[in-house]
């Protein structure tokens, strides 16, 4: 049986991790790079080192379509815990203020609770990678700085309450790309006047990735040692589903796997839904008439002009 580090050079996908409390993503990479021999691993889309869920690992290829991987939207339970405001809007931060709870009903927790879905304005906690100046906000929090940033708009899809017991409120959170749900958790108290803090939170889902199909970096080890992990890699075609078709003889493929652009005259067909975005600097997959995944273009910004390879995902040799 070949061993997966030696086969990986073909083997190129989408894996779910469940990432463990305690643990950065990196950590994760890390772990699962040495496991696969040096083969090429990233991540799309960070989990902060407390929280828990799916965490998508990009492998061989699969670390060149990071940036179309992150307009998809997550799924989010976060325990927020009323009446404890801390530093970092979650509970490995220090405790500023703490109020009592008892005068907030249940009423009043779905009352405000339902005004932070759809699209809403979000101010970047102070403690985030996001940089101000060329600098992240959390190395200005660290050396006790607070720096004026602007709000972003995000779109929060769901919103629900799933259990309230005590002061610890269960949400289920559908969110767009950009979201931090522990400013949500933070915002949602203070809107209560009582202030709050995320106490956990669990990703539940990133696009189709989902962690009912996720996996332990204990179980990813044991399957590696079966020969069985190829089988969990969701192959870089089907983790960008969500972007539309363009199909080309055998001899435009070939072109396009050494970059030339494509030409509108040689694509013979579009595929995908009628109603997917089809403008200007639109990403496309470019598939063969066999159906494989030759590469990523962009469309051109007049009509009829030739789209523009991006990332070709398939050998110049086949």
């Amino acid at each position: 049986m070949m061993d997966l580090a030696q086969s990986c050079a073909v083997v190129d996908g989408v894996l779910t991790i469940k990432k463990e409390s305690g643990c950065t993503s990196h950590d994760v990479v890390a772990k699962v790079r040495h496991l696969l021999g040096g083969v090429k691993v990233g991540h799309a889309g960070t989990l902060d080192p407390a929280a828990t869920g799916v965490l998508p690992v990009l492998i061989g290829r699969g670390t060149r379509i990071a940036e179309y991987l992150v307009e998809w939207d997550k799924e989010y339970r976060a325990v927020l815990r009323l009446g404890e405001t801390t530093d970092t809007q979650d509970a490995t931060g220090t405790v500023l203020a703490s109020q009592v709870k008892d005068q907030v009903t249940l009423k009043a927790i779905h009352e405000v609770v339902g005004r932070f879905r759809g699209t809403i304005e979000q101010v970047p906690p102070m403690y985030s990678a996001v940089k101000v100046g060329g600098v992240p906000l959390y190395k200005s929090a660290r050396a006790g700085k607070t720096i004026a940033r602007d709000a972003r708009t995000i779109v929060i899809h769901t919103l629900e309450v799933e259990a309230v017991q005590g002061r610890d409120v269960t949400l289920r959170i559908v969110c767009s790309k950009g979201t931090y749900v522990r400013t949500l958790c933070a915002d949602i108290g203070e809107a209560l006047g009582v202030g709050g803090h995320m106490l956990t939170l669990e990703r539940r889902r990133v696009g189709p990735l989902t962690i009912d199909h996720a996996l332990t970096v204990d179980e990813v080890v044991t399957r590696h040692a079966l020969g069985r992990l190829g089988g969990d890699l969701m192959s870089l075609d089907r983790a960008l589903d969500q972007l539309r078709i363009v199909v080309v003889d055998e001899q435009t493929a070939d072109r396009v796997r050494h970059g030339a652009p494509l030409p509108a005259a040689k694509i013979l067909r579009w595929e995908g839904a009628a109603d997917a975005e089809r403008g200007s600097h639109t990403p496309v997959r470019i598939h063969d008439t066999d159906g494989r995944l030759v590469a990523i273009g962009k469309c051109p910004e007049t009509s009829g002009g030739a789209l523009k390879v991006e990332k070709v995902l398939i050998d110049q040799e086949v």
